[in-house]
């Protein structure tokens, strides 16, 4: 009897990847299999889509302005239709940082180069003169998610705003978050998850790694996943928490 399967598909893993951003596959990867799964990882370098159908989680990282600027002709050209098809089908979406800025209407950078995305998720980003560094507290109010904030690290210019359609993924307790100015971070559109925080963000959030995986598992009746030993992840989690409360 074959196992069940779980397919993540990482974009752009050779120029969208830095801040440690590969320890997010791993643990998606790695908690699927923990309850049976048999995971798999698809790599979606520019002109490759084979694939791009069985992905139950797309995994977008970070990347330098350079970087951005190599893959975006290749997203609106060749992964766009598909990525668009499969997140209609139920796929889920985790975009960091430049990954996030790119799924959006566009990203501007400090100096007026316009970079359109895909806008997949109703976010604009503005590129700004000061870098907003540093660790990030964030508290979410997704009732799946226990406990309910998110840590990690932002280094990021761009200025990313929210339209009607997208909703935060939660407020900043620490840190600058979206822009600077709303004290938001991230966002949540439909099962497209889009934020700032890198470091990497799963590992020290395995709360929110269950969720990606349970959203995107909802399209084949799947409404729980088998618990985990958390104990570790989370007392890393919580003495961040007690850090930043100093």
């Amino acid at each position: 009897m074959s196992k069940k399967t779980f397919t993540v598909g990482w974009l752009y893993p050779d120029l969208m990847n830095i801040y440690g951003d590969r320890g997010n596959i791993l643990t998606l990867l790695k908690r699927a299999e923990w309850r049976d799964y048999d995971a798999r990882l698809i790599e979606l370098g520019r002109g490759t889509t084979r694939g791009m159908e069985d992905v139950d989680v797309f995994f977008f990282g970070g990347g330098q302005d350079r970087e951005q600027a190599l893959v975006y002709e290749d997203l609106l050209e060749s992964k766009q239709p598909p990525l668009e098809r499969a997140v209609a089908g139920g796929a889920a979406v985790l975009a960091v940082c430049g990954g996030y800025q790119l799924l959006g209407h566009y990203y501007q950078t400090a100096d007026g180069d316009r970079f359109p995305g895909i806008g997949l998720i109703d976010v604009r980003t503005e590129g700004g003169k000061r870098r907003f560094i540093g660790d990030v507290v964030v508290d979410t109010d997704l009732a799946d998610l226990h406990p309910q904030t998110l840590v990690g690290f932002e280094n990021h210019s761009g200025r990313t705003y929210l339209g009607p359609k997208a909703r935060p993924l939660g407020r900043v307790r620490m840190g600058f978050g979206n822009n600077g100015e709303d004290h938001t971070e991230g966002c949540l559109q439909g099962a497209i998850l889009g934020t700032y925080l890198h470091g990497s963000l799963l590992p020290k959030n395995p709360h929110l790694a269950d969720h990606l995986i349970r959203s995107a598992l909802e399209r084949r009746g799947v409404k729980d996943l088998a618990p985990l030993d958390d104990a570790a992840e989370i007392a890393a989690h919580q003495q961040i928490l007690a850090r930043a409360q100093r």
